[in-house]
């Protein structure tokens, strides 16, 4: 059906069908900030907005951003993070996009049941999740949507020899190379520390190689 159009004409008409298929089941798609939608916010009780979260629902906001995976495939991500920090992803994430940096997957920590340890596993980026440090009953600042953790399967979190996730264990040693890993002065470390970020992986009292805050 397509004989007659020109190839630039077919190649558009290619890569505008990709897009549409990569739409999110909410119709929200490319880079965008909104406001928590009924819908979205549904998702999220009980899970990562829990009963009691002293967060507003006012403060958080939910972004649709397009990533690329290290096969060179686009898919459609999605995150809740505060406001403050919405448009600080979105430009580190257009940019990240543009360069085909790889993140492979991204989806709300609700889909994993807002359970770290099974969103960490499956190397899923995440950022608000109203829950406690790790061993603590000190409030993170995930709990804020002011953190971000990146390809942690890659990238995990190692304190007094307890690694996060647990299946992350083969990428502690960073004198290895793979795929996914964030180094300090790569693409992604660049972007989130010229827009104020702090790095896990520069911490002297743990190591978070996956995580960057404000």
């Amino acid at each position: 059906m397509f004989h007659h159009l020109s190839y630039p004409m077919r190649a558009c008409f290619f890569l505008l069908l990709c897009f549409i298929l990569i739409l999110p089941s909410n119709g929200q798609t490319g880079f965008a900030v909104h406001e928590l939608s009924d819908s979205i916010f549904a998702v999220m009780q009980g899970k990562s907005y829990p009963k009691g979260c002293l967060v507003k629902r006012s403060d958080l906001r939910y972004l649709t951003v397009l990533h690329y995976d290290q096969a060179g495939t686009i898919h459609q991500g999605e995150l809740i993070c505060n406001k403050l920090i919405a448009e600080d992803l979105l430009d580190i994430f257009r940019k990240l996009f543009a360069a085909h940096y790889p993140i492979e997957c991204m989806q709300l920590i609700d889909n994993f049941g807002a359970d770290d340890e099974r969103s960490m596993s499956a190397n899923n980026t995440s950022c608000f999740c109203y829950r406690t440090v790790a061993g603590s009953k000190k409030l993170s600042k995930h709990s804020l949507g002011m953190a971000i953790d990146i390809n942690p399967l890659y990238n995990p979190c190692v304190k007094n020899k307890k690694v996060q996730p647990k299946n992350g264990f083969p990428y502690v040693n960073r004198a290895r190379t793979f795929n996914y890993k964030i180094e300090r002065g790569d693409l992604l470390w660049q972007l989130f520390t010229e827009h104020g970020f702090h790095w896990g992986g520069s911490w002297r009292s743990l190591k978070d190689w996956q995580h960057f805050e404000k």
